[in-house]
Parts: C-alpha cells; structure tokens; sequence
C-alpha cells in the first residue's frame, strides 16, 4: 500500500496581549497573556500570565505545569517569551 502525504499541519498560534492598567490587582502595572499553543485541543506549549487569583503573582505554564516566575518587567518578558519561541520552531 502507497501513501502520500499531501499535507499536514500543525496549527498553532501566538497570542500576544499586554494592557497597561492602574487597576490594584496588577501591581505590576500590566495585565497580559503571551500565549503559544494548538488551535487542535493538544494545549499550551508556552504561556506567561498575571495569575487570576493571587495578586501580583507571575507564571509560567508548559505542557509540565505551571509555576511562579519573577516578573523584571513587561518588555523583558515579551522579549523572553518571543525568544523561547523561537528557540522551539528551531
């Protein structure tokens, strides 16, 4: 039996919203989301989020789980998380 592979996709998407705010649950001064994944069910592949509950809590989440990261900065961030991915499309 023969077959050929005409196409095969893997969708993903990068998600990128950062709000400068002064509400008093993002004492950083930003509510944000930077977010890699599949649109296909399969999850995060790398995500950086304000946590809901905790306040002035930051987070990684991987395909791992999640856990606490420190927050240097909004733009420092960004540039990590744009960096790790294109580290993983490598």
């Amino acid at each position: 039996m023969v077959h050929t592979v005409i196409e095969n996709v893997e969708d993903r998407v990068i998600r990128r919203k950062i709000i400068k705010t002064d509400d008093s649950k993002y004492t950083s001064g930003y509510r944000y989301s930077l977010h890699h994944g599949y649109t296909d069910g399969r999850g995060t592949i790398l995500r950086y989020d304000n946590e809901n509950r905790t306040i002035g809590r930051h987070e990684q989440h991987t395909a791992d789980g999640v856990e606490e990261i420190d927050f240097h900065g909004m733009m420092k961030l960004r540039d990590r998380f744009m960096n790790e991915i294109e580290a993983n499309n490598d």
